[in-house]
């Protein structure tokens, strides 16, 4: 936006100081004609013929008060330029830090010093919102540099079958049609898994109360011949809990912890438990399942795009995409929620999903 230049803030700062002292200056004159010169007598003995006339301090005083306001104006002057300098230095640092952040250094603290006042109290909160903006900018271009790799992925992978066609008439074309096929369906599932992840923080969607004892039955359901392929046991607890969001990704949440739950447990005989109950408020959802034990240091980068986990179990041929739990802390946040994922010490993966109450927020 272009704007007309105008007085610096120091200046008018400045001004006002100077002023105050001149408005002051002025009653303190206004204080001693009113109500001292007013008295003395006006004639030419003075009062008892020892003291002067009103007319002799009038000029007298009259002289003196212009002299003390020109001086005042001049310490106004001076000492508010100085002490507004000093009051704005921290702005100036502030303005400086975010002159920087523009340019698109990030890395810049204020980091002000001495006791707490307003001018501190922003200068942190603008540290603050730095550091989140530094950490959502590299999570952003982390996320950019793995989906661009894994996007690149099926298509080297197709560009390498057609070439092998091409070089070799003789191929078998339906087994060459099969591999293309899913390929391309690998690469739709994470271009339409990418686009849900990117529209599931804008919190666009429509708050409705959901039961989530009726959606994890839904996604059990659902998911039951996956489970039964692969020799798990699926288990559904707990009773009505009633919490606020869109059903349709309160769905989709469900129906990826409890997928992952079944790809991420052992070759055979595993179990998956589902628990649902209202607690504190909220309404919450627990996912547990067995499986090969999990690295303390590996649980915290799960909900992060493209972590696959390489380090859990997972029945063979099964390709995921790796945004299952991404899209997952992403939808939770979205509806003001919290994910906890803890393993077990069994081995397998234990994962609480909280979720406001509606009842609560209805009130």
């Amino acid at each position: 936006m272009i704007r007309r230049k105008g007085l610096s803030v120091r200046l008018k700062l400045t001004l006002s100081y100077a002023g105050v002292v001149l408005v002051v200056g002025a009653v303190l004159v206004a204080v001693a004609w009113l109500y001292l010169l007013r008295y003395v007598p006006d004639n030419d003995q003075g009062l008892l013929g020892i003291s002067p006339n009103r007319y002799l301090l009038t000029r007298i005083f009259g002289w003196a008060a212009l002299k003390a306001m020109a001086v005042l104006l001049v310490v106004g002057l001076v000492g508010g330029w100085f002490l507004a300098g000093r009051m704005l230095a921290p702005l100036h640092r502030v303005a400086d830090a975010a002159r920087l952040a523009s340019q698109g250094s990030l890395a810049h603290r204020i980091r002000l010093d001495g006791p707490k006042d307003e001018f501190r109290e922003l200068a942190d909160v603008f540290d603050t919102m730095l550091e989140q903006l530094e950490s959502h900018v590299a999570e952003q271009q982390r996320f950019a540099a793995n989906a661009s790799h894994e996007l690149r992925t099926p298509l080297a992978i197709s560009q390498t079958l057609l070439d092998v066609a091409r070089g070799d008439p003789e191929r078998d074309q339906e087994e060459l049609i099969e591999r293309l096929r899913s390929v391309n369906r690998r690469a739709i599932d994470l271009t339409e898994a990418l686009l849900l992840l990117s529209r599931s923080d804008r919190r666009t969607f429509t708050r409705e109360p959901v039961d989530l004892s009726l959606v994890a039955e839904e996604a059990t359901e659902t998911l039951l011949p996956l489970a039964e392929q692969r020799g798990i046991s699926l288990e559904v607890t707990g009773g009505t809990t009633h919490v606020s969001g869109s059903a349709a990704l309160i769905l989709r949440v469900v129906t990826n912890l409890v997928q992952n739950a079944i790809v991420h447990n052992l070759p055979a005989g595993g179990t998956v438990k589902i628990h649902t109950q209202p607690w504190l408020g909220s309404g919450v959802l627990r996912v547990e399942n067995t499986g090969h034990p999990v690295p303390a240091e590996l649980v915290p980068t799960l909900v992060e795009p493209f972590q696959r986990g390489t380090a859990r179990a997972r029945a063979d041929g099964y390709a995921g995409v790796g945004l299952g739990l991404a899209i997952v802390h992403s939808i939770v946040r979205a509806h003001d929620g919290t994910i906890d994922l803890a393993p077990r010490p069994d081995g397998g993966l234990v994962v609480t999903i909280r979720l406001p109450d509606a009842v609560l927020l209805e009130q």
